[in-house]
């Protein structure tokens, strides 16, 4: 045994108690197991991890390379100029007019964000169920407490406000975030403008804060997102970022817009930022304010991005029901959430009596990956899956795209793989 091996084995294992169990988020697990097994000759249709399949657009990726030569550390809180440009953003593209750019705080994804966000409140995390994969995690990383507020698939998959208001009820002085994702991910469904206003009511009843992540709001596929802020305003945060609508995910940049009497808690949060990441990316803040300025070439590439999101959508759920599986039409986003459990027997039969199970054999037995609902917070005999139709060309999909406008539902040919894929899963569920 050499001495650094000896020195190494008398080093006392003391790991914080809040991450025995914890593994690697289940979307980055499926994305690297996938990758294996293509290096292994597999065919792999990649549905499990849920990265916008677009390119960033050609104007924002110029202003990253115009400004490479940034260096400067840049204010906790974010580049002056990205903090109004995000602000002339929602009043742009929501009609929320009264904020200012003192309101925002920028950050290393809005991931990042929401970890400072549950460490500086003090308070219990509601979390409609289903709901992506690292909200909870993160709640347990820090010691907070997970209120599971249960949807059903016959109601979408949303949050009814009569049971958050059965909830807040039952322990009224409780400190409490909820955390409202539209359109959601894992189911695609999103909120219309009255069902909102009744979460609003309900929340401003019980002094809720409620974190309203809209990273996907862009990608509504009719662009007719909606925000909570209209009904709540004082109570209301709003989460965003460049990874879903502008194909930006590996560049880290979220942002999260504060009311006034929330102030204080951004403070907070940027007190603990400053000593952690200090910063978000100088030459990656500046090419954002290119990105939420807007202007007909993004349009243009929303646009043509919502058409085909919809057209591979709208494949998806005819397949699926096709095959006898219960699922919600996707409004926005890339996912599909069916529920297999009407066919249950016949699954059972061989063998597939969990989400878990039927995730590993249809990898296993037709290369289609994608994440079972346990890892979205539902029950493990639940025959639920997360499908993200992104495994296709973004590019040439938008070139395609804009040859085809003016056939509703057209499908770029691009995209033929991504529909193979569900196919191919449909049929084996079936079998």
């Amino acid at each position: 045994m050499s001495r650094d091996e000896s020195v190494a084995l008398s080093l006392p294992r003391v790991l914080n108690s809040n991450l025995h169990g914890l593994g690697l988020s289940s979307t980055l697990w499926i994305n690297e197991r996938s990758r294996e097994l293509e290096d292994q000759g597999r065919r792999i249709f990649r549905l499990g991890l849920g990265q916008s399949p677009f390119p960033v657009p050609e104007t924002v990726a110029q202003a990253l390379r115009d400004h490479a030569h940034e260096k400067d550390y840049l204010p906790v809180l974010g580049l002056p100029e990205l903090r109004a440009a995000v602000v002339g953003h929602h009043k742009r593209e929501q009609g929320l007019s009264s904020y200012v750019a003192d309101d925002v705080m920028v950050g290393p994804g809005s991931k990042e964000l929401l970890f400072l966000l549950q460490l500086a409140y003090h308070g219990d995390l509601l979390l409609p169920n289903p709901s992506w994969v690292s909200y909870a995690p993160q709640a347990r990383i820090i010691g907070r407490q997970v209120q599971w507020l249960e949807t059903l698939a016959a109601d979408g998959w949303l949050l009814d406000p009569e049971l958050l208001a059965h909830h807040c009820g039952a322990d009224p002085a409780r400190p409490r975030i909820l955390l409202l994702n539209y359109p959601n991910n894992p189911t695609g469904n999103t909120y219309s403008g009255d069902e909102l206003e009744s979460l609003a009511r309900v929340a401003r009843e019980h002094n809720v804060v409620v974190l309203a992540d809209e990273i996907y709001g862009h990608v509504h596929h009719e662009g007719a997102h909606r925000s909570i802020a209209e009904y709540y305003p004082e109570g209301t945060i709003l989460s965003g970022g460049l990874s879903k609508w502008c194909g930006a995910g590996g560049w880290r940049l979220g942002t999260f817009t504060f009311p006034q009497s929330l102030h204080w808690l951004r403070d907070a949060m940027a007190s603990v930022a400053s000593e952690t990441f200090t910063s978000t990316s100088a030459p990656i803040q500046y090419a954002a304010v290119r990105a939420f300025e807007g202007g007909p070439e993004i349009d243009s590439y929303l646009r043509l991005s919502r058409q085909i999101l919809t057209a591979v959508g709208a494949r998806f759920t005819a397949a699926l029901q096709a095959c006898g599986a219960q699922v919600v039409r996707t409004l926005g986003g890339f996912y599909s959430f069916p529920d297999f459990s009407p066919l249950r027997e016949q699954l059972s039969a061989r063998g597939i009596d969990s989400n878990a199970v039927l995730a590993q054999r249809a990898l296993d037995e037709v290369g289609v990956a994608f994440l079972g609902g346990t890892c979205f917070g539902r029950p493990s005999d639940e025959l639920t899956a997360r499908l993200a139709y992104v495994n296709f060309d973004g590019a040439e999909a938008l070139r395609q795209a804009a040859d085809l406008q003016g056939e509703p539902g057209a499908l770029p040919s691009a995209c033929d793989e991504t529909v193979e894929a569900v196919e191919l899963l449909a049929d084996w569920v079936a079998r």
